[in-house]
């Protein structure tokens, strides 16, 4: 899928969050395949938005915003508090780094001055925590073994089809070669990014029998998890100070200026 068409898309999602937000809102950043490079014709746009509480809900403790706008396409925009999103990019989830490095997004002009340096440390917060890094891929792949039979609704063609989801066996598979190169010390920008794409694109088209998709599944999970401890028993936690630094900077000017911005409009 073509940059125009990406971009297009992700303008009715901002539509979505303004019409939602207002301008309380820090970026729309694409998530999924097409960060990867392994989309395909029918990949869905599905997004993340950076979001702002106001100054009353901020001053009332109010729950910070985390939902998901479904669009009319059945694509997905997950809207998320400031605070909460850099809480699960400090718990080193791929899922969220993966929105520092894409090259499909909209930063709100408001705040631009006080995001970008959170942009230019991004390989720094990408491994703000290394045990939590090794954690989480190893969890994820976890997860994507749990769900490769479980009948959710939205996989019940795929199980009935392949007896399994193509979909869930790729990404357990992106996460065991994402482990061996994020241990081995690559930028974090190159692991985001398979060295076996077509391969990959094959796997989620559903090229594997369901006896070799179990083997496969099993022999990753099985891997990640005795790297995972090698690495842990040989490697020291290393905290990046400098990348929490930034991320807390970011939060309270940010804030900063949208409260002041709002009481000024409130005279």
């Amino acid at each position: 899928m073509d940059r125009e068409r990406i971009m297009t898309r992700m303008q009715e999602h901002l539509a979505t969050v303004q019409e939602r937000f207002g301008n309380a809102w820090v970026g729309l950043f694409l998530q999924g395949s097409q960060n990867y490079k392994l989309d395909y014709e029918s990949s869905d746009i599905d997004t993340k938005a950076i979001v702002l509480p106001s100054f009353s809900d901020f001053v009332l403790t109010h729950k910070p915003v985390s939902t998901t706008h479904v669009m009319e396409n059945d694509e997905h925009v997950d809207f998320k508090d400031i605070r909460l999103m850099f809480e699960c990019i400090r718990k080193q989830n791929v899922n969220f780094i993966e929105i520092l490095f894409t090259p499909y997004h909209i930063i709100n002009p408001l705040y631009t001055d006080l995001f970008q340096p959170v942009l230019d440390a991004r390989e720094d917060i990408a491994r703000y925590n290394n045990y939590a890094g090794m954690s989480c891929l190893l969890g994820m792949a976890l997860e994507k073994q749990h769900a490769m039979e479980h009948p959710y609704p939205a996989a019940l063609a795929k199980i009935e089809q392949f007896g399994y989801d193509p979909k869930q066996l790729h990404h357990a598979l992106r996460m065991r070669e994402f482990m061996t190169r994020y241990m081995a010390g690559e930028k974090y920008s190159d692991c985001l990014v398979s060295k076996q794409p077509d391969y990959l694109v094959e796997v989620k088209r559903g090229c594997h029998t369901l006896d070799e998709a179990r083997l496969l599944m099993q022999d990753a999970v099985d891997s990640m998890t005795v790297d995972k401890k090698q690495y842990m028993d040989t490697v020291p936690l290393a905290i990046n100070q400098h990348a929490d630094q930034v991320l807390q900077t970011a939060t309270v000017e940010i804030l900063k200026r949208r409260f002041l911005m709002e009481i000024q409009e409130g005279k």
